[in-house]
């Protein structure tokens, strides 16, 4: 990988010739660090790269970017030099609109479409709301991230790892606050559409409306269980991870 890409991604799976890379996108506040248990799920000529978001673990003295363009155009250029194989994209909550604009500049600008595109727990688009959590300060935020749940809020319990988790939760917040999606935006790599029945943030009905962003395959996976479904069943999770991305070996969209 290049010097860049090391930045931006840290690699849990290397494989030798990979026939298909997978980019993990974290969500708010999360780290690249969320994918380093996905290797055991992941067929064997499947490499696994996690985004490493600035303001976090590796990266804790840069600052945090703030807006997703900025963000965006800094993973898609640090994905250049890794396309000579397919990219299969998988963002969970804030990381599925990033996964999302990631696509379109890979497909629209350098003409990369990738194999598959996750899109989990998040609204489409053409659906998205604003969060506005950052408004109100670090109590807000606390308070949004506890009722988003997941297992990192055990964490800020801690008032060490809170002064340490703070920054990128912030940062992260006021980025997805900022975002205005432009609805017409359009892909025509495959999307996978997953959600929690129980998801406080999504709906069912929502995360189907992401089947208006392509021209290609679409397919919705409801699971049990809340916003963060896939660390609740990970064996079901994980399966189902495995079952696409096996699909997606052998050519199936």
């Amino acid at each position: 990988m290049s010097e860049q890409t090391d930045v931006w991604f840290r690699r849990f799976k290397r494989v030798p010739r990979p026939r298909l890379r997978l980019v993990g996108l974290p969500h708010a506040g999360g780290a690249a660090s969320m994918f380093r248990n996905w290797p055991q799920w992941l067929p064997d000529d499947v490499e696994l790269l996690g985004a490493c978001y600035p303001g976090r673990q590796d990266r804790l003295g840069d600052p945090c970017v703030t807006r997703m363009g900025e963000l965006a155009d800094a993973l898609t250029e640090a994905l250049l030099p890794v396309t000579e194989q397919p990219l299969a994209l998988f963002g969970h909550s804030m990381g599925a609109s990033v996964a999302f604009e990631v696509a379109h500049r890979l497909e629209h600008r350098h003409g990369v479409v990738p194999a598959v595109v996750f899109v989990s727990g998040q609204q489409p688009p053409a659906r998205y709301r604003s969060n506005r959590a950052h408004l109100g300060g670090d109590a807000g935020l606390l308070a949004e991230v506890e009722r988003l749940g997941g297992d990192g809020t055990k964490f800020l319990d801690s008032p060490e790892m809170r002064e340490l988790l703070m920054p990128a939760i912030r940062g992260d917040f006021a980025l997805m606050g900022s975002y205005r999606p432009d609805p017409s935006l359009r892909i025509t790599a495959p999307v996978e559409a997953w959600v929690g029945d129980a998801d406080c943030d999504v709906t069912v009905e929502e995360t189907r409306a992401w089947s208006d962003t392509t021209s290609g395959s679409f397919n919705l996976r409801v699971f049990s269980g809340d916003h963060f479904y896939l660390t609740a069943d990970t064996e079901e999770f994980g399966r189902r991870v495995d079952e696409r991305l096996s699909l997606t070996a052998v050519g199936t969209h």
